[in-house]
């Protein structure tokens, strides 16, 4: 069995503890179909009832598939999608789940990923992760910053924080795979301050130079030095400037290499993304959510240092 069978094989049952009575969806798209079709054989050789499509990419992290494939999402019991443009943000992943689809987004996935950072320790993962999830939610102002120039607060008053650790074994469940993060939705209207990206950027990459991004009133007012971030915001209108979330990384074996499947996953890594929130809690409803990666870190959740400079201390 070679390392790709393997991670195959640990996503089935490890992560979605696949049924051989169920039927399984893998929905990829022209570039991940070498990814698809691993994933296909292996449900096949589990005794599952799978099927694989694939369709022509996305443009953007958050565009709505076709109705027909919102319509087969509800069909099944379990979907996994690696796809390149990622449908965790839709509405068709809302709508499924409500169905009861129990089900993994992996956009962007490739085989060293998930080779790397599928065989972990989940019980030891979805410990952490709930834990950072627990002081989100229970905080009300958090204060970001960074040696690189970061120095954000955000309120959190009120907004429930959901742990992402890659157990999805109940119906109408969903996660990331890998996965590796707490996340909150950010009270709209009501963060102030600047965010340094030194990472990498959902969309765009692993960053070369720092991207430096003015927040007024909960909507990042300048953007400075990534126009490719700002041309991929402003084509959704003055919302899709909204913050949306931060994110708190907490896979062991997950590094920034440029891909935010990988990125946002990082121990010691906080991510704060634009656009789409209304799926976890918030209100902002448009086609697109990107997130932007800030290395080594400092979180202060009320009084309470929770990171510092990229050093979990809780």
């Amino acid at each position: 069995m070679d390392e790709l069978d393997t991670a195959c094989e640990i996503l089935w049952t490890d992560c979605m503890d696949l049924k051989k009575e169920e039927t399984a969806l893998v929905l990829c798209d022209t570039p991940l179909r070498k990814i698809g079709d691993a994933l296909f054989d292996k449900a096949v050789e589990l005794g599952s009832h799978p099927f694989l499509m694939e369709m022509m990419p996305l443009p953007v992290h958050g565009t709505e598939p076709a109705p027909m494939i919102t319509q087969l999402l509800k069909s099944v019991d379990v979907a996994v999608i690696p796809t390149t443009a990622s449908l965790s943000h839709t509405h068709a992943r809302q709508e499924a789940n409500a169905q009861g689809t129990r089900m993994a987004t992996l956009p962007g996935i490739t085989p060293d990923i998930m080779e790397r950072t599928l065989n972990t320790d989940y019980e030891d993962l979805k410990k952490r992760t709930e834990k950072i999830a627990e002081l989100l939610t229970n905080a009300e102002i958090a204060h970001v910053m960074s040696e690189k120039g970061t120095d954000i607060l955000l309120s959190l008053k009120g907004r429930k924080a959901d742990p992402d650790f890659g157990i999805i074994h109940n119906k109408g469940e969903f996660g990331n795979l890998p996965a590796g993060e707490a996340y909150i939705a950010p009270l709209e209207g009501k963060s102030d301050g600047v965010i340094v990206a030194d990472g990498a950027i959902a969309g765009i990459g692993k960053l070369e130079d720092v991207v430096t991004i003015t927040v007024k009133d909960g909507i990042a007012s300048s953007i400075e030095n990534c126009a490719e971030l700002e041309t991929a915001l402003d084509a959704h209108g003055p919302l899709a400037r909204s913050v949306a979330e931060l994110g708190v990384g907490t896979n062991k074996k997950a590094t920034v290499t440029g891909n935010i499947l990988e990125d946002e996953k990082a121990m010691g890594t906080v991510h704060i993304a634009m656009g789409n929130n209304l799926l976890f809690g918030g209100t902002v409803d448009v086609p697109v959510h990107l997130d932007c990666i800030i290395l080594h870190p400092t979180l202060i959740l009320d009084d309470t240092v929770i990171i510092e400079k990229g050093k979990h201390l809780m």
